[in-house]
């Protein structure tokens, strides 16, 4: 059971955890025990909240497949009950960075101040440019 918030849960029957065999370098150990854990979960299918689902959708992550399925390898622990953990971390991670919505711009004028400053360093280097020109007589 992987808890996302204290009221939203997500139960084990909806997440589908394969042990794999890791990649890389690792010794005799890497051929002989399938430490790496695949981790698929299916949002579509899940008992999150409508709106939950509705941004993990319209995210443009890699680890979403386009029929809407989480894909997570975890393989960076020695030990299969550590990937465990970290895949499900990762995937608590990705649902409460979709959540999160972003601050909205609230549009500003510049001060008059700051555009009387403007104004005045724009003529200050005309003048100075104007200074360059040649000499008519």
């Amino acid at each position: 059971m992987l808890q996302i918030s204290h009221k939203i849960i997500i139960p084990d029957s909806e997440l589908e955890i394969s042990a794999i065999r890791s990649q890389g370098a690792g010794g005799q150990n890497v051929n002989k025990v399938a430490t790496a854990i695949h981790l698929r979960f299916d949002i579509e299918a899940s008992s999150l909240p409508a709106f939950y689902k509705q941004q993990l959708l319209k995210l443009n992550d890699r680890r979403i497949t386009q029929e809407g399925v989480v894909v997570i390898k975890a393989q960076e622990h020695r030990s299969q009950e550590k990937n465990r953990e970290e895949a499900m971390h990762r995937l608590k991670q990705l649902i409460l960075s979709a959540v999160v919505l972003p601050q909205i711009r609230k549009p500003t004028k510049p001060t008059r101040s700051s555009q009387k400053k403007r104004l005045d360093s724009k003529t200050k280097h005309g003048q100075i440019k104007s200074m360059r020109k040649q000499v008519i007589d």
